[in-house]
């Protein structure tokens, strides 16, 4: 898999340098500083311990370069690639001590990340041959949803909103404030320019016609039985693009799609997906 455009430098050294400052404190690694000599020099390496899809490389390399500027790093699998168990992903060689300090770090961030992806990936592999897009949510760790969403795309997914700024999506709290469907999609048309698409989430069939009546541009589905989503594919035949969500699992995903839904958003890929088990070892 091709790795997609990744995330601003300065996106990745914020998140890392906070990561540093936080697991480093003023002191230092003193464990390290007490039992590894000052001027010894060590090679590692990171390896798969389950199979997966690597995101989070640049988190890594930052991570070391900002302990030891001098640190030699070999990447041996990109962001996008799929490993399985002792498969290389990264050799470093430098000061021990600078090696020992970046580790956890290191590890956390691709572990995260790459959990994130190999998610998506299972989701997107489910999928494959049905024209469904799996999309990820706003459900993300404080902080790290740039890299979060970016290890969406690493496991073959596509993003959803990165935030309440960039699109116009009317959810059941809104209806409920606004008056209804109809009410709540007239409004937020008044308000935004022809260049901004507006969705609105829907949980029956006929909040679906109110919202197809009312000219929404997307759709979205909420928790709503494969045969309720052919229904709705059917009723709107074209008219908005069709989002859903809710139940999203791996067991579940492929039933989805074949209702001909256009999008699946999940919000476990990001905010429930295990860490894939990666290990740094010296050698």
């Amino acid at each position: 898999m091709t790795a997609p455009d990744r995330p601003s430098p300065l996106t990745v050294e914020r998140a890392v340098a906070a990561a540093l400052r936080e697991d480093l404190g003023d002191a230092g690694d003193i464990t390290s500083a007490a039992t590894v000599p000052a001027d010894a020099a060590a090679a590692a390496a990171i390896a798969a311990r389950k199979p997966g899809v690597i995101a989070g490389l640049d988190c890594a390399l930052a991570a070391f370069r900002m302990t030891d500027p001098a640190v030699e790093l070999t990447p041996r699998a990109g962001d996008g690639a799929r490993v399985e168990p002792g498969d290389a992903i990264l050799a470093v060689a430098g000061r021990a001590r600078a090696l020992l300090a970046a580790e956890r770090v290191a590890l956390n961030f691709l572990g995260h990340l790459s959990g994130i992806a190999s998610a998506t990936a299972a989701l997107a592999d489910a999928v494959r041959g049905t024209g469904a897009k799996i999309v990820c949510t706003r459900k993300t760790t404080p902080g790290l949803r740039a890299l979060e969403k970016y290890a969406v795309r690493c496991g073959g997914g596509r993003n959803h909103r990165f935030g309440l700024y960039d699109a116009v999506m009317i959810k059941d709290n809104h209806i409920a404030a606004a008056g209804g469907v109809r009410p709540a999609l007239a409004a937020a048309k008044a308000a935004c320019g022809h260049m901004v698409r507006i969705e609105i989430e829907v949980d029956s069939l006929d909040q679906l016609k109110e919202a197809l009546a009312g000219g929404a541009d997307v759709v979205l589905l909420d928790n709503m039985a494969p045969d309720d989503l052919r229904r709705a594919v059917a009723m709107t035949g074209g008219r908005a693009v069709l989002e859903a969500s809710g139940n999203v699992t791996a067991e579940t995903v492929r039933a989805i799609a074949e209702t001909g839904v256009d999008v699946i958003s999940s919000g476990w890929i990001t905010h429930s997906a295990p860490s894939l088990d990666l290990g740094l070892d010296f050698l």
